[in-house]
């Protein structure tokens, strides 16, 4: 589908001719014969190219049938774009080199150049910049120019382990150049496949003229045997990654299954959350807390009672969503197992809770907290009228004699310790 351009696009005209205008058959001189218009966008604006098409004026000579198109029009832009080679850059630099997403693309396009693009145009314009990329890339000549300084090189083979359903991608690196010599994607490593991949970096070895030091990968059945196969002699030795990884193994083992057990014991966060959320619904509005003309000193707001049990069921919530958190934790390596964090944030919470246990008990009004001296007035105050009644009940049993029963003994007043 053509581009379709604003109709208040501002263009600038650019007219080109052909440089050699000599007929390739006959040698005359070639002359205009018609003219092919074309608009690009460029980094300096739009453009509309007027490019000059040229023919031999001989009707007889077999090259008048052919027409001959400027040749600087395809430094421009290739057949058929709507952007310039600048524009084709630019795209290919932020997304190879910044890892740019083709809708952040598309954004900053239309802020820095007001470029419009869709999003499927932007996705073709990288693929023709991934394959010119790629054949660069694997150019020979280029090739011998980046290692004319090199007397070995060190080649690196692993494969990289795509979605479900996708083949995984095989590449080949060389060390010493810090250069992806090629990947090529495989449905199964069999050893005669990936035997296939180290014969051809056999072949770009020998192609530059360079011996192969050391080879390096995760010491595969079919890696070393394809490698033990073409390159005998050559040293084989394992990727320090790949064999740190391996040996490493057996702790996060280790410490999967203690994270497994920790999590057996740590249950019931969604009971605990539906709990303070039902308590929290279920507590009554109140007044406002403004409106308080109603409250003697002696009467209690029902606005801080149900403050006091939303703020004891925020924290609850927040102790949670911590203790959530830290069971979800899988991040880390073998320096670093998220089991031990797990245990360390799991000890950090409990003491945490267990402080502010100890702290809700001091505040309690049966106790000598130092920072409650009201709690512990009050509870005084409310124990002293008892205490009285017990001394004057005391006093009156010692001061009143008992009186004496018909038989001259002295009857129990404890009804309970009475005789029949």
């Amino acid at each position: 589908m053509p581009y379709a351009w604003p109709q208040d696009t501002d263009f600038a005209l650019w007219e080109l001719d052909v440089l050699d205008r000599a007929c390739v058959v006959c040698g005359r001189a070639m002359h205009i014969c018609d003219h092919r218009y074309r608009r690009v966008h460029t980094l300096e604006g739009p453009v509309q190219l007027v490019c000059k098409l040229n023919h031999c004026p001989d009707p007889n000579c077999p090259g008048h049938a052919k027409t001959k198109s400027p040749e600087l029009e395809i430094t421009i832009a290739l057949p058929k774009w709507a952007i310039g080679w600048d524009v084709l850059c630019w795209i290919g630099q932020r997304r190879c080199a910044r890892h740019r997403s083709v809708s952040q693309i598309q954004s900053d396009l239309w802020d820095d150049y007001r470029i419009e693009l869709s999003a499927d145009s932007i996705t073709r314009y990288i693929r023709h910049y991934q394959v010119m990329l790629a054949a660069r890339q694997q150019d020979p000549e280029a090739l011998r120019q980046h290692y004319q300084g090199v007397d070995e090189i060190i080649l690196s083979i692993d494969g990289l382990q795509p979605e479900k359903g996708h083949e995984a991608l095989y590449v080949v690196r060389e060390l010493k150049g810090k250069r992806v010599w090629f990947a090529v994607p495989l449905i199964s490593a069999t050893a005669a496949e990936v035997r296939r991949l180290i014969a051809q970096a056999k072949a770009w070895a020998e192609s530059l003229g360079k011996p192969v030091a050391l080879w390096l990968s995760d010491r595969q059945d079919a890696f070393v045997t394809g490698i033990a196969a073409e390159f005998p002699g050559v040293p084989h030795r394992y990727c320090d990654n790949h064999f740190l990884r391996d040996v490493a193994k057996p702790v996060l083992e280790a410490d999967s299954h203690a994270k497994v057990q920790m999590r057996k014991k740590v249950r019931g966060l969604r009971k605990i959350e539906q709990a303070v959320l039902k308590r929290q619904n279920a507590q009554p509005s109140g007044r406002p807390v403004d409106d308080l003309s109603g409250v003697t000193g002696t009467e209690t707001p029902k606005d801080s009672t149900a403050s006091q049990v939303d703020a004891a069921g925020a924290v609850v919530l927040d102790y949670c969503t911590a203790v959530r958190g830290i069971l979800n934790d899988d991040q880390g390596g073998p320096l670093n197992p998220p089991g031990l964090r797990m245990a360390d944030a799991l000890d950090e919470v409990r003491a945490s809770i267990q402080r502010n246990l100890d702290a809700k008990r001091g505040d309690s009004p049966s106790s000598n907290w130092p920072d409650s001296p009201g709690a512990s007035t009050a509870a005084e105050t409310r124990c002293a009228p008892n205490r009285h009644r017990s001394a004057i009940t005391s006093m009156t049993s010692r001061e009143s004699p008992r009186r004496p029963n018909r038989e001259g003994r002295s009857a129990p007043t404890d009804r309970r310790g009475s005789r029949r």
